[in-house]
């Protein structure tokens, strides 16, 4: 089956679009990626996002046109996809949809808001979409995130020792194997959300992040800054959670300065601590569960000061990219969201109760039929254990 995957994660700068060749065979899953590519939102878009996003109050009306404009850009990404990267033939497309809020409660997830109508996706291509994943495994009693644990444990069954899997996206999250325990995976902190923040802040929005982490490079870790976001509870909560920009986000970062003596940290210095408060937390979750090697993946990778901090965090594991293992690291959740979908059509649970937290493991998804009368294969008899990529990382 050829699944067309789309994701745009809460850094929400572009949609992330990757396709493949997917198949069951007995109980490994064949993945072929097809190459993926980048579709920066439109201007007007990716505004809105950013007045709408928590803490911003908003009206039914702007999420309407959200849910309307997302829709028509993942349309247009999905348009591209089936054209570029598919020659014109495919059977489904995936879409995450835009991420507007994480409604969290004491560490209890009592829903999620993905906005992105699927409609404007099967009218363009005319075919049947899968959407709206995270809300079934909320309404389980999961945590509806993070999402990719399934991939990423299909992924890492082939690795020796007690390996794990980290995104660096707004959040960061990880999943980790180890030998003769259930999947863990769960959200370690922010990864991006508050540097993006803070440079957007720092800069009158000339700028949206710091690039190859210059500015963080440029600047000292603050000792004082950094315990005081390190006090944060939910660092201390017990996996399986998940978390997101309804708590770290620019307000949350400006109380913490306010909260030191006068006349505060430099810019630079802000974002050597944030970069720093990402690496630290990272690394004390995989301390806790003895992982032995890190496969990354995610916009963090780009940023060779983080990566940096997370090797100096983690001397004693191994840090590679997943494009060593065959999936592009820039189109990791893409690919994991294709999965998904691919799972969903064929009968078979796409979330790990171990990893979310939910009662059982649960079909995910609503699907949106295409052009043609909706027919689904035969549910697959049984799940499959491992993935294994039969093409090189495009």
């Amino acid at each position: 089956m050829r699944v067309i995957g789309l994701m745009s994660g809460t850094s929400y700068d572009a949609i992330e679009a990757a396709a493949a060749d997917l198949t069951l065979d007995g109980d490994t899953l064949l993945l072929r990626p097809l190459g993926h590519l980048s579709v920066p939102y439109p201007d007007d878009v990716r505004e809105l996002i950013a007045a709408t996003l928590p803490p911003a109050a908003t009206t039914t009306q702007a999420v309407c046109a959200l849910d309307t404009g997302i829709g028509q850009a993942f349309a247009g990404a999905a348009g591209r996809a089936l054209r570029e990267l598919c020659d014109g033939a495919a059977d489904l497309v995936v879409s995450h949809g835009q991420t507007m809020h994480h409604w969290v409660e004491d560490g209890t997830v009592r829903g999620t808001l993905q906005l992105g109508r699927p409609a404007w996706i099967a009218e363009a291509t005319g075919l049947p979409v899968v959407s709206d994943l995270r809300s079934r495994d909320v309404a389980a009693g999961g945590q509806g995130a993070p999402l990719v644990g399934m991939t990423d444990t299909l992924l890492l069954r082939a690795l020796p020792g007690t390996p794990a899997a980290l995104n660096l996206g707004g959040i960061a999250n990880v999943t980790v194997l180890a030998p003769g325990a259930e999947p863990l995976a769960f959200d370690t902190g922010p990864a991006n959300a508050l540097l993006d923040a803070a440079v957007r802040h720092f800069t009158d929005g000339a700028a949206a992040y710091d690039e190859d982490g210059r500015r963080a490079a440029a600047g000292r870790t603050v000792p004082e800054l950094l315990a005081l976001l390190l006090d944060d509870p939910y660092y201390g909560r017990p996996a399986p959670k998940s978390t997101g920009k309804e708590l770290f986000h620019l307000p949350y970062l400006l109380r913490a300065l306010d909260a030191l003596p006068a006349p505060g940290p430099g810019p630079d210095d802000v974002l050597a601590t944030l970069t720093r408060l990402t690496a630290v937390t990272v690394a004390d979750a995989c301390r806790a569960h003895g992982v032995t090697e890190l496969v990354v993946s995610g916009g963090g990778v780009r940023n060779p000061v983080l990566m940096g901090m997370i090797a100096e965090e983690l001397p004693n594991v191994r840090l590679r990219p997943s494009d060593d293992l065959g999936i592009p690291s820039d189109a990791k959740e893409a690919l994991a969201f294709a999965v998904l979908g691919f799972l969903t059509v064929n009968g078979l649970p796409g979330a790990l109760p171990s990893g979310t937290g939910a009662r059982r493991a649960t079909l995910l998804g609503s699907i949106t039929p295409g052009l043609s009368p909706l027919r689904l294969p035969e549910p697959a008899e049984r799940a499959p254990r491992l993935l294994r990529v039969t093409g090189p990382a495009g």
